[in-house]
């Protein structure tokens, strides 16, 4: 018997080692870029100590093919530049309810440096694994 569980992206645990696996249309896409924002901010991880800040190098992301890997790393670029525009509060679009909680799990004064992080993280795509 299969078990289907849902996957929330504010509270799945981000160390070790985890698999997402779907089907096509279900949004992995979405949820992996939100997972990839979380480590950027270091967000849900204080418990665990992190000796440093996470920058895309840091993080591996594996696909299977090399088009699906350019479209992933667009898609987590962009995902990386909305969430520090509404960060600064420069919505461009309606926020999604992840942004929204997001946004609000973090102090209104570390709004600043969140945005910083995510803006050079989506300036180190291109050096992402």
């Amino acid at each position: 018997m299969n078990v289907i569980n849902s996957l929330d992206p504010l509270s799945f645990p981000l160390y070790g080692t985890r698999l997402i696996e779907a089907s096509a249309g279900t949004g992995k896409t979405y949820t992996i870029a939100a997972l990839y924002v979380r480590l950027i901010l270091g967000h849900g991880m204080d418990q665990y100590a992190l000796a440093r800040n996470l920058l895309p190098p840091d993080i591996l992301v594996v696909t299977f093919t090399e088009a699906a890997t350019k479209e992933l790393r667009e898609r987590i670029r962009e995902r990386l530049s909305s969430t520090a525009r509404y960060f600064r509060n420069r919505k461009t679009e309606e926020a999604d309810p992840f942004l929204i909680e997001l946004r609000y799990q973090f102090s209104e004064d570390q709004w600043s440096i969140c945005a910083q992080r995510l803006e050079l993280a989506a300036k180190w795509m291109d050096e992402a694994a």
